[in-house]
């Protein structure tokens, strides 16, 4: 009895192992071709495991090929069910077993529970789910044994011993019901996940209406209340002048909220080509020098002297990263300051550090810059700071930010593939 028990749980384990994979199928649940494909894979392995490595019992060899094809069969359908059938006649005919007509007929039958057990299956409960599974098994086993025994006149085999019988089908059921309950556990995981993500996709869809609607609102508004003042009659020129200026502005700056939206959804890299990041820098630097010299800031730059440092990307969206975190290093010094850029290479890494005397940040507020709709700024959306951390990670970079209230921030831009 322990031989008997120990080559069972032999069985077991290698019907089992090709199984640890399943939990990865849900990865592909949408593409059912591919889905079936891999599922069918596995079964199949757990086939071939099973019938190299059978038990002899009263003259009989039992394995537990009858558990693999009813899971392919209820998850899989019928087109894999037929096809797994075709996979054991087959590996019976390689492993040289003779009497495969025989063995053929006494297995046609079991198509027919096969196949009744997949009606329905889907909408069933979960433990009705374990019954149907552990029935169809039984039966394809059943039916299989006594067909063959009877065409063989070898059917007292089946009834010689019948607690080692009894004891390959509570085996078998156990297999197939653990085996069900892993599989139906990993469903209603991945549409737990499916759900949730949904969830977060519809909030965030609102969460975009909502801010789109709130930020083109308050510019629209200050353009319909300076138009209606236009029309005064007594409106003096210098006033009409400026409230023409003041619509202008605040137009531009419906624009420029667009714009953020727009980049956050095409935040990919369109040219790829060899960015020379000491003229990037130098760019950079007189860009920003007159919206610095405006705002009472001193403005130094250093660059990396030794050789070319350059990396790939795409140089516009580039540029537009250093502009981004440049204006917003420049509006945090309300009071005038200094701005540092500064080019380097580290440990095989071109680094670029940003770093300004301003107000400075808190940890919390670090930590949540980048995320959309979060911005120091009042009239900010936060989308331009995230749309710069996502190109630069798509550049194989990172960003690193260092900031303390009242004593400025330093931003790292660190990027691996370099080129010198």
């Amino acid at each position: 009895m322990l031989l008997f028990l120990k080559e069972f749980l032999f069985n077991v384990f290698i019907i089992s192992s090709p199984f640890v994979l399943y939990p990865y199928l849900h990865r592909i649940r949408d593409r059912v071709n591919a889905y079936r494909a891999y599922l069918f894979l596995l079964c199949c392995i757990a086939i071939l495991a099973t019938m190299c490595f059978p038990v002899m019992m009263n003259g009989i060899s039992y394995d537990f090929r009858s558990v693999p094809l009813v899971i392919g069969t209820l998850y899989g359908g019928p087109v894999v069910s037929l096809l797994l059938y075709g996979v054991i006649i087959a590996t019976r005919y390689v492993l040289g077993i003779s009497d495969i007509l025989m063995y053929i007929i006494s297995l046609l039958p079991t198509y027919c529970i096969a196949w009744l057990a997949m009606k329905g299956y889907d909408a069933a409960s979960l433990r009705m789910k374990a019954v149907i599974a552990v029935l169809a098994c039984a039966l394809i086993k059943l039916v299989t044994f006594t067909t063959y025994l009877i065409t063989k006149g070898q059917l007292y085999l089946l009834t010689n011993n019948p607690m080692e019988t009894i004891a390959t089908y509570v085996f078998q059921s156990f297999i197939l019901v653990m085996g069900v309950l892993i599989i139906e556990f990993m469903r209603r995981y991945s549409r737990i996940q499916d759900e949730v993500v949904n969830t977060e996709r519809m909030k965030l869809v609102s969460e975009i209406a909502a801010s789109v609607a709130h930020e083109i609102r308050n510019p629209l508004t200050s353009v319909r209340g300076f138009i209606q003042l236009l029309g005064t009659k007594e409106l003096t020129p210098e006033k009409k002048e400026q409230y023409k200026a003041i619509c202008f502005a605040e137009l531009d700056r419906a624009e420029g909220i667009i714009s953020d939206y727009l980049s956050l959804a095409r935040n990919d890299l369109e040219v790829i080509e060899e960015i020379d990041l000491n003229a990037e820098l130098g760019y950079m630097f007189n860009l920003l020098l007159n919206y610095a010299n405006f705002n009472n800031i001193r403005l130094h730059v250093s660059y990396y002297e030794e050789s070319k440092l350059a990396v790939m990307g795409d140089r516009h969206k580039f540029r537009q990263v250093l502009l981004n975190i440049g204006k917003n290093a420049i509006e945090a010094m309300p009071n005038g300051g200094d701005l540092s850029l500064e080019l380097s290479k580290q440990a095989g890494t071109a680094v670029i550090r940003i770093a300004d005397t301003g107000i400075g940040m808190s940890a919390d507020q670090v930590k949540r810059l980048g995320t959309p709709y979060y911005s120091t700024k009042d009239k900010g959306t936060g989308l331009g700071t995230m749309v710069s951390f996502n190109i630069v990670k798509k550049m194989g970079g990172m960003i690193h930010i260092d900031s303390e209230p009242g004593k400025g921030t330093t931003f790292v831009l660190q990027f691996q593939n370099i080129s010198i």
